[in-house]
């Protein structure tokens, strides 16, 4: 018996100079207590190898059930703490939430509150997040509606253009008798209409390069569904100087595109990925090209859900990668990407 437990100490010691999970130790150490009853099984009593492995079947069988048993409580133990802490943090979580919501806003939130990656922290987030929207059309339309409902406290609408009878298409946070209206206040509306527990605070003007970084610098969070270069250029930049991750899409005719650009968790800027706006002719605008009427509404909702991912740290959002989705073909891709030396915008940071 002293011959196997040498030869076991020395497995150990093996494993761990090699720097083996005790799990793999462990199955070494099976294996041999497997070879040892083999042994024991199959050779006559009074052999050598029988002898110098402990002389006894039974006895190797007893420390085996009870080194089985041993294993089995400590498992049992092990599965009842960690129910044990699920149920401490699940308590700990509907404390949290009870004493930030009221009982409407608890049932509002419901279905957020009992998935495990949000719970009522992440509830608790959602409402203390401020996030601007730069954009009230087809993309900042679902952006801003699900955002709302979701229970973000603090929103942020920029945009200087009116709702158009062409915009309703596609623009579904806009009714038809909101035509001429500027468009953030549609949007306001209908978004506190929606959920009235949302702090809705609209820009209706253009981003500049004068107002950029004050606006921006009250916010957690900025989204970008606008289609104009400069102000996405403009955007990116002021975002990276004050590490704030930008999350952005854009849309042409049957397809969408989207990424979450976080330079401040070593992803590359819009700027590493598009060095330069492309010509006119190459970008033509939804009203020069088309957009098929669903499309802003799929790539604006898959921003929200990265919104909520960002601001909950739930799961991955798409930090270093673009998603791309083509509708005409139902296909759905992603690419990674990469920050490029030399980039004007954080290349120099």
């Amino acid at each position: 018996m002293l011959l196997v437990l040498v030869i076991a100490a020395v497995l150990w010691g093996i494993g761990l100079l090699m720097g083996a999970p005790k799990s793999a130790r462990l199955s070494m150490i099976f294996i041999l207590y497997l070879a040892v009853i083999g042994v024991q099984a199959t050779f006559p009593q009074g052999h050598p190898l029988v002898v110098s492995t402990g002389g006894s079947l039974a006895m190797w069988l007893m420390i085996g059930g009870a080194v089985a048993l041993v294993l089995a409580y400590s498992t049992a133990l092990q599965k009842l703490r960690q129910k044990a802490d699920a149920r401490a943090a699940e308590e700990t979580q509907d404390t949290a939430a009870k004493s930030v919501f009221s009982d409407t806003e608890l049932n509002r939130y419901a279905r957020h509150v009992v998935l495990r990656e949000i719970g009522g922290l992440g509830q608790k987030k959602l409402k203390d997040a401020k996030v601007l929207v730069i954009g009230a059309g087809g993309l900042g339309s679902p952006v801003l509606l699900y955002l709302a409902a979701a229970g973000v406290g603090r929103i942020g609408v920029v945009d200087d253009d009116v709702v158009d009878n062409s915009n309703l298409q596609r623009q579904v946070i806009h009714k038809d008798d909101a035509i001429g209206t500027p468009k953030v206040l549609s949007a306001a509306e209908a978004m506190v209409a929606q959920n009235p527990f949302v702090q809705v605070v609209p820009y209706p003007r253009r981003l500049t390069v004068d107002d950029a970084e004050e606006i921006i610098g009250e916010y957690d969070l900025v989204l970008d569904g606008t289609d104009n270069f400069d102000t996405r250029y403009l955007v990116n930049e002021v975002c990276v100087d004050q590490g704030k991750p930008l999350i952005s899409g854009a849309l042409s005719q049957w397809e969408g595109q989207l990424s979450v650009f976080d330079t401040a968790s070593n992803t590359p800027c819009y700027q590493c990925i598009f060095p330069e706006a492309p010509a006119p002719e190459l970008a033509p605008s939804c009203a020069e090209a088309g957009v098929i009427g669903p499309l802003p509404g799929v790539v604006g909702t898959m921003m929200a859900a990265e919104a909520i991912k960002v601001i909950t740290g739930a799961g991955a959002a798409l930090r270093g990668e673009m998603m791309i989705y083509d509708a005409l073909w139902g296909e759905t891709r992603k690419i990674n990407l990469k920050r490029r030396a030399g980039c004007p915008t954080c290349g120099r940071r």
